[in-house]
């Protein structure tokens, strides 16, 4: 039997992930094919078929939690929920949450998924849990950050958690819709509007 290499077989997938990807951001996913993801990949429908069951499968995937920095995304919500400094915590997961705007692909694959949710279910649910963590996370670090003085305590964590992360969002859905906007260059307008909006008492520049 022919041993099977795991990274070899790992890196085949994510070839057939990044090339699905372009075209599922420039086309949507409805309107992208097998084949077409197969003539880009550079391999058979039936070796394609070998690594995913369907483009369902292959389009999911491109929203997987993968290393970076040597770190996934859960490991370092999780991480931050432990910091010893919660403010500084608060403002790495904005950066970590946002940083993924910038790059060309994302936005367009962030509103393509959310179309999709509507149809998939099993999309929908990877999605939403994705969104609870983040936005858990995000809402004990206010918490702490309160306790610890470093923001204004009469700020309900909760809602203020869900306007940071529509914050967040519309970075991804003008940088989507509207071709002059620059997310990169709204980070630091973005960090601004935090720190004003946590820290009311301080005309400071945001600490990091």
């Amino acid at each position: 039997m022919r041993t099977v290499d795991p990274a070899r077989r790992q890196a085949r997938r994510r070839h057939i992930v990044n090339t699905a990807a372009e075209l599922f951001a420039a086309k949507g996913f409805e309107r992208t094919t097998t084949a077409e993801i197969c003539k880009a990949a550079g391999m058979s429908a039936g070796n394609l078929f070998h690594y995913f069951p369907n483009k369902r499968a292959i389009f999911h995937a491109v929203f997987e939690d993968e290393e970076h920095d040597g770190a996934t995304k859960a490991e370092r919500l999780a991480a931050a929920r432990t910091a010893d400094d919660p403010w500084t915590a608060l403002l790495d997961i904005v950066d970590l949450l946002a940083a993924p705007a910038a790059e060309p692909l994302v936005p367009a694959l962030v509103m393509e998924a959310m179309i999709q949710a509507y149809r998939d279910p099993e999309l929908e649910a990877l999605l939403s849990s994705d969104n609870d963590e983040e936005r858990a996370t995000i809402t004990g670090l206010l918490h702490d950050s309160a306790a610890a003085g470093q923001i204004d305590p009469t700020l309900d964590p909760d809602d203020t958690a869900a306007w940071i992360m529509a914050l967040i969002a519309a970075l991804y859905t003008s940088a989507a819709t509207d071709p002059s906007f620059t997310p990169d260059a709204q980070l630091p307008t973005l960090r601004l509007i935090l720190h004003r909006f946590l820290r009311p008492h301080t005309h400071e520049e945001p600490e990091r």
